[in-house]
C-alpha cells in the first residue's frame, strides 16, 4: 500500500470512528491533537470522563485485528501524549481513560468496534 492510500485509509477510519463515537454519546473535543511525542487521534468526553481515543484501521485482517497494533510501546506513547494534553489544558481533576476504536474497511462494508477502557498505564 502506498503512502497516499495508507493516509486515505486512516482518514476514512478516523471519520468512521468519530461517527460511531458520537452515536454512542461521546462529545469530540479534538482530532489530530499534536504533541512533541506524536498525535492523539481523538480526544473526547464520555459523560464526565475525558477519553483519549486511538483509532486503528485495516482494509482486511491479513495483518491481524486493528486493535492488536496498540502495543505496550504505543500505549506508553499515548500516555505521554495524554499527559501533555492534560497539562496544556490545565485538567487537574476527573477521570480519564484510553479507548481504542478498531475499524475494518473491507469489501463487506465498514465495521467499527469501540473498545472502552482498552488499557491502563502505570
Amino acid at each position: 500500500m502506498n503512502r497516499g492510500s495508507h493516509l486515505a485509509l486512516g482518514a476514512a477510519g478516523e471519520n468512521a470512528a468519530v461517527q460511531a463515537l458520537e452515536r454512542d454519546g461521546y462529545v469530540i473535543l479534538a482530532r489530530g491533537y499534536r504533541t512533541r511525542a506524536g498525535e492523539l487521534d481523538i480526544v473526547a468526553r464520555d459523560g464526565s470522563c475525558l477519553v483519549f481515543v486511538e483509532v486503528k484501521t485495516r482494509a482486511d485482517l491479513r495483518c491481524g485485528h486493528p486493535a492488536e497494533a496498540v502495543t505496550p510501546r504505543k500505549q506508553r506513547k499515548l500516555a505521554a501524549m495524554a499527559q501533555d494534553y492534560l497539562a496544556r489544558h490545565d485538567v487537574r481533576e476527573g477521570t480519564c481513560r484510553f479507548d481504542v476504536v478498531a475499524v475494518l474497511l473491507g469489501d463487506s462494508g465498514v465495521q467499527v468496534e469501540i473498545i472502552r477502557d482498552a488499557f491502563h498505564v502505570a
